[in-house]
C-alpha cells in the first residue's frame, strides 16, 4: 500500500454508553468509580460519568487498523488525553468522532497518521499520531 501526504481515513463514529464502559471495564479490569458511578464522579469533580481514556484512545487506533486492513501494520501509536468523554445514563451515550490524515510519508515506506478525536465538537485526544506500514 502506498501512502499519499493529506490522504483521508474513513471516518469512525462510535456512541460510547454505560453499557459499553462497564463492558470496557470487565475487559480491563478497570473498575475506578468514575467510570461508573455518577455520585462518586461528582464528587471527585467531574460532570459525570466518563470513559475509560484508554477505552477513547483504542477507538482511535481502530480507525487505523479497520483503514490498514491488517493491525500488524500499525507500528506506533500514542495520544496525550486532553479532556474527558461524558458519559450520559442513557440509551444513545456520547458520541465520539474520530478522523484521520496521512501527514507525513517516510522514505523507509512507513506513514505517520494524524487521528483526531472530538466529543461535543471539542477535541479529546491530543497529539494522536500513529506510525504505519
Amino acid at each position: 500500500m502506498a501512502y499519499t501526504v493529506g490522504e483521508e481515513l474513513p471516518a469512525l463514529n462510535v456512541r460510547v454508553t454505560r453499557e459499553r464502559l462497564v463492558r470496557y471495564a470487565g475487559a480491563s479490569l478497570d473498575f475506578n468509580p468514575i467510570h461508573w458511578n455518577e455520585r462518586f464522579a461528582k464528587d471527585v469533580g467531574l460532570p459525570d460519568v466518563i470513559a475509560h481514556g484508554m477505552l477513547t484512545m483504542a477507538l482511535g487506533g481502530r480507525l487505523v487498523t479497520d483503514w490498514l486492513g491488517d493491525p500488524s501494520r500499525l507500528l506506533e501509536y500514542g495520544v496525550r488525553f486532553t479532556r474527558p468523554v461524558v458519559v450520559p445514563d442513557d440509551e444513545e451515550g456520547a458520541l465520539v468522532e474520530f478522523t484521520g490524515k496521512v501527514g507525513e510519508v517516510r522514505e523507509d515506506g512507513t506513514a505517520r497518521v494524524d487521528i483526531t478525536a472530538k466529543f461535543a465538537g471539542k477535541t479529546v485526544l491530543g497529539k494522536a499520531t500513529a506510525v504505519v506500514r
